[in-house]
C-alpha cells in the first residue's frame, strides 16, 4: 500500500516536522520503498521456522547466584540526616 504525497505531509504534520514539497516527495519514495520491503518479507512462508533469539547458536555462560557484598545498611544509615525504623526520612515535597 503506497503512501500518497498528502499522506506523507499529514504524517509530517502529526509528528510536528516541517517539511517542504521536495522533501515530502523524497520521503514518499523512501517510505514506499520501505513498505515494499516489508511486503516482500511478509510474503515469505515461515511456517516451519522456529523463533530464535540470535542468528547463531550461542549460549551465555551463567555464574552461580551467590551474594558477594556484605550488608552495610546500618553503616550507611549512621551518616543519614534522619532515620526511623531502618528507613531514611526525607522532607515532604508535595503538599
Amino acid at each position: 500500500m503506497p503512501l500518497s504525497l498528502p499522506e506523507v505531509k499529514r504524517i509530517a504534520w502529526l509528528a510536528r516536522i516541517e517539511i517542504t514539497d521536495a522533501d515530502a516527495a523524497a520521503a514518499q519514495g523512501q517510505l514506499n520503498g520501505i513498505f515494499g520491503l516489508i511486503e516482500q518479507m511478509q510474503s515469505v512462508d515461515t511456517a516451519g521456522v522456529e523463533p530464535m533469539a540470535h542468528a547463531q547458536d550461542v549460549v551465555q555462560r551463567l555464574r552461580e547466584d551467590c551474594v558477594t557484598e556484605t550488608d552495610q545498611h546500618a553503616l550507611f544509615q549512621t551518616i543519614a540526616p534522619q532515620v526511623e525504623d531502618g528507613l531514611y526520612l526525607v522532607p515532604k515535597v508535595i503538599e
